[in-house]
């Protein structure tokens, strides 16, 4: 708990405008939860406000990550503000047509139905590669420069912005197709809330777990950086094996999801 009271006191002194937004969408996060409570309207075999809750709390992490692990790049300032902005602002946009189009009861995602609709997911493909390309600048710098850290957790965190980067681009695949299931069409059975098919395959889950890498590599390299007494050497190869099978589970999901297999089968 103190560890995350440091991570949201650094955040909102170093950048309270992205501290702001961070909040706000941990507050969109709740308003969804009412709206689970007090709407009862489904769509695609869940109800509305689902995606939204999801949607929020997964922004507001990486919002939130990105605002810290920034402090730690030998950046200019000018530079710092702008990949903030760059994150927080297009984040919480794509977070405001969610939020529009769950109200309206109608999908955000692949939505082609008509031109309104069009034009609202093709604006949110723009905000998410704005927000890839910024992960490639990270993935780069993080290769080229000495960060203000340890060796090793610098190390879990490049690997990290790599594993994130396949991540995004199961995200593409899944715009490509307009779906996110692979055998059968999207919507039915699937896992409580996360919503994922257990009837055929479901590229989400590859796209999740490679999202969220950004977090779980870098924790565990704090991890072993804190727990493991031995050299730096050493903990970079038990942080390499961890990263790479971490990378391999993913990479494994994303295989069984194209080939039409559920990651859980429970049908």
């Amino acid at each position: 708990m103190n560890y995350l009271s440091n991570v949201f006191g650094t955040v909102k002194a170093e950048s309270p405008i992205l501290y702001r937004i961070v909040l706000i969408l941990l507050f969109g996060a709740l308003g969804s939860v009412l709206g689970i409570l007090l709407d009862d309207r489904m769509l695609m075999g869940i109800n509305i406000w689902i995606k939204p809750l999801k949607f929020f709390i997964s922004t507001a992490v990486y919002t939130l990550t990105v605002g810290f692990v920034i402090t730690f790049y030998p950046y200019s300032n000018l530079k710092k503000h702008i990949l903030r902005n760059l994150v927080s602002w297009t984040l919480l946009l794509e977070m405001v047509i969610v939020t529009l189009q769950a109200a309206r009861g109608v999908q955000s995602h692949y939505n082609m139905s008509s031109l309104t609709d069009g034009i609202l997911f093709g604006a949110m493909g723009i905000l998410i590669l704005i927000n890839v390309l910024v992960m490639v600048v990270f993935a780069i710098d993080t290769i080229r420069l000495k960060l203000l850290m340890p060796k090793t957790i610098q190390w879990a965190l490049c690997m990290g912005w790599l594993i994130i980067i396949f991540g995004s681009w199961v995200g593409r695949q899944m715009i490509d197709q307009l779906a996110h299931n692979v055998g059968v069409p999207d919507g039915g059975a699937g896992l409580p809330l996360l919503n994922w098919s257990t009837i055929a395959g479901d590229l989400r889950v590859a796209h999740f777990f490679g999202l969220h890498s950004i977090q779980i590599l870098p924790l565990f390299g704090l991890l072993v950086h804190k727990k493991l007494k031995t050299k730096q050497s050493l903990q970079i190869v038990v942080i390499t094996i961890f990263g790479l099978g971490y990378a391999a589970f993913i990479f494994f999901t994303y295989y069984q999801a194209s080939q039409g297999l559920p990651f859980i089968p429970l049908d």
